[in-house]
């Protein structure tokens, strides 16, 4: 089957980019900090190409593409070895996309997918087969026309048979009113860039404390130390060499990683979607790593052993 092949910048097929949409950046710098060998790229996504993959009738944003060949010359360039890549919001719940990007991977990578409470044993199997290993469940309101707490709940009893893990994306204002329900999910749990905590605030303060516990009182919870780019405020970005990027979001994941480093994941959330302020250089979110994961355990526990163990081991 021949493939699109997706031009930077570009939205193919009968679709038009969101105005205002960021790029994702082309020409990474290589990074200074070299990753563990076996280093997995724990979080991204894959856009299209549209004229093969066409965008969700539901979608909030129509992005550029980002192809499976695009993404994995990003693996290659910043030297990771593996990929986990979760479907993106744009292509709603047909993951297309994602089983070509995870059978064009020849094993290198494993997949998040979006399902809908209808979906069934075989379509799950289908799944699993191509790769995936987990489901995504968006709680962030701006993002989603309702927040899917009874979908869940059906959900989660088809997959956990397969052993699969459930990922959840919510901002840390909403914790207290699904602390809750988010501590009776019964699989793995894997929670997207810390719950977006407001970094201006203290990192030993309640908001972020509650988090903490969250993971404390459930064994069961990992998280992504991901996405600084989204979270920081006062920056420094990671752009223009910039080796001390994203200070202000350093300790909030420091603490993750230093408390529970066996539960912690990282990822560059390639390409990047729904950015406002700026597109990061990739080379340079790399090397963002050894800020938050300070020593060359930490760094094995958080890029090789804790994605293989959650995306590899069966």
């Amino acid at each position: 089957m021949a493939h699109v092949i997706a031009k930077h910048g570009e939205t193919s097929g009968d679709f038009t980019k969101t105005e205002g949409w960021l790029d994702w950046y082309d020409g990474p710098t290589k990074p200074t900090f070299t990753l563990p060998e076996g280093a997995v790229d724990a979080h991204c996504h894959v856009f299209g190409p549209g004229a093969e993959f066409p965008y969700a009738p539901e979608r909030k944003y129509t992005p550029c593409d980002a192809s499976a060949e695009q993404l994995f010359a990003l693996r290659d360039h910043l030297g990771f070895d593996r990929n986990v890549i979760v479907q993106a919001t744009c292509h709603g719940a047909d993951n297309s996309a994602l089983v070509d990007a995870l059978n064009r991977s020849e094993g290198r990578a494993r997949g998040v997918a979006t399902v809908r409470r209808d979906v069934t044993d075989q379509q799950l199997a289908e799944l699993h087969a191509a790769g995936v290993r987990g489901v995504r469940f968006n709680f962030v309101k701006r993002l989603v026309d309702r927040v899917p707490t009874d979908s869940l709940e059906q959900i989660v009893a088809k997959i956990a048979p397969l052993g699969w893990h459930v990922v959840i994306y919510f901002e840390a204002e909403d914790l207290p009113e699904l602390y809750d329900f988010f501590s009776s999910i019964p699989t793995d749990l894997v929670v997207d860039h810390m719950g977006r905590p407001d970094v201006t605030k203290d990192p030993n303060g309640p908001e972020f404390e509650l988090f903490l516990r969250f993971m404390r009182e459930n064994a069961n919870v990992w998280t992504k130390v991901s996405c600084p780019e989204r979270l920081s405020v006062s920056g420094p970005r990671a752009l223009d060499g910039e080796q001390h990027a994203y200070t202000d979001v350093v300790p909030f994941a420091r603490r993750v990683v230093e408390e529970f480093p066996d539960r912690v994941l990282w990822g560059t959330d390639w390409p990047h979607p729904n950015l406002k302020d700026h597109m990061p250089d990739d080379g340079l979110l790399v090397d963002y790593i050894p800020q938050i994961a300070t020593t060359p355990e930490l760094q094995r526990k958080l890029l090789v052993d804790n994605p293989r163990r959650l995306y590899w081991e069966d």
